[in-house]
């Protein structure tokens, strides 16, 4: 079993992860997690080669996924299809595959009285668009297509089977749930004692993330965050902690795709701007930066690493082909290499 926040980082380029290895010759894969990285991580297995071909995957997983001889990917989700996490976008694109039909079982989206009266009750757009979504994809069954994904709710994994120390993956055992309503008017999902094995060679787990805390910071144990006010860092009593600002996930949560983390980071930026404009920065703040970050190679050598990606990606009209080895990186940002 694999985490996807590796696999992800394997197939976009994070150097770290370049080296990772994945066996991909098998024919049922299954991710845990219902949200948009395990989506995309679906997705990513079942693509054509042509459609691989023109992205900015790192060119080491394109020759891998392209090889790969998954046919179907089982989506787990442990509750129903109304708590699912998808954004509607990313759902919907599964339609659009070239080689891979999506096929969800209409007594899965039958409603339990506590999950229907939320949606109509209390739900947001977004949880409602979704059963829409996978209501069509249920009335409209699988493309006759060579691949499939399979959105499956209301599962939890109890064990992965062939898992040894060297053994490969031959199943995962999974337990059917059922919804009950806890004291804080919430929904849980507890297992029925229903379970079944998912014959796979290959699992993913993407169940989510947690922050960790950093020393000295402060951390709200309960939701996995750095405290803060609008991206300030702050205590427990509101009081912010100067020169300290905080974005992303470890702000608000493990949520957003990317355009929501773009608009986040803009808003915490706006606010240290105030900041310096008030006077509220530390005098040696740029200092204090650069003795954290002795690597870091600014704005200009960010922009030569980007031009180098870009220039070599539109020989093959590619957005970018992506540099994957630290040294190289460095010295891009250097200047030590060329960037055309």
């Amino acid at each position: 079993m694999h985490g996807a926040t590796q696999f992800v980082g394997w197939y976009n380029g994070h150097p770290d992860a370049a080296d990772h290895e994945y066996d991909l010759s098998v024919r049922r894969a299954v991710v845990i997690g219902n949200g948009n990285v395990a989506i995309d991580v679906a997705r990513m297995l079942v693509l054509h080669p042509d459609e691989l071909a023109p992205t900015d995957t790192a060119d080491h997983a394109i020759e891998v996924l392209s090889q790969s001889q998954v046919e179907e990917v089982v989506l787990l989700g442990r509750r129903g299809p109304a708590q699912a996490a998808f954004t509607n976008p990313e759902l919907r694109e599964l339609a659009d595959l070239k080689r891979a039909g999506v096929e969800v079982d209409v007594t899965d989206l039958e409603l339990d009285e506590h999950s229907a009266r939320w949606l109509e009750e209390e739900a947001d757009v977004t949880a409602r668009k979704n059963v829409e979504i996978l209501r069509d994809y249920a009335a409209s069954g699988p493309k006759d297509e060579s691949h499939r994904i399979v959105l499956r709710f209301l599962r939890s994994p109890v064990e992965i089977l062939g898992e040894g120390e060297h053994g490969p993956v031959t199943g995962i055992r999974v337990v059917r749930n059922e919804l009950q309503p806890t004291d804080d008017g919430g929904l849980r999902a507890v297992a029925t004692g229903d379970e079944e094995v998912i014959e796979c060679g290959l699992v993913l787990r993407s169940i989510g993330y947690r922050g960790r805390p950093v020393d000295d910071v402060p951390f709200d144990e309960r939701r996995g965050l750095i405290r803060n006010t609008g991206g300030r860092v702050s205590a427990e009593s509101g009081d912010a902690h100067r020169g300290e600002y905080v974005v992303g996930w470890i702000k608000r949560g493990p949520s957003g795709v990317i355009g929501t983390n773009k608009k986040d980071a803009l808003d915490t930026v706006a606010g240290l701007l105030d900041d310096w404009a008030a006077g509220a920065l530390h005098a040696d703040s740029a200092e204090d930066v650069a003795e954290l970050l002795p690597d870091n190679p600014g704005l200009a050598g960010w922009k030569a690493i980007d031009h180098h990606e870009r220039s070599a990606g539109r020989e093959q009209r590619r957005p970018r082909i992506k540099v994957v080895d630290h040294e190289v990186l460095h010295d891009l940002a250097a200047g030590a290499l060329s960037t055309t």
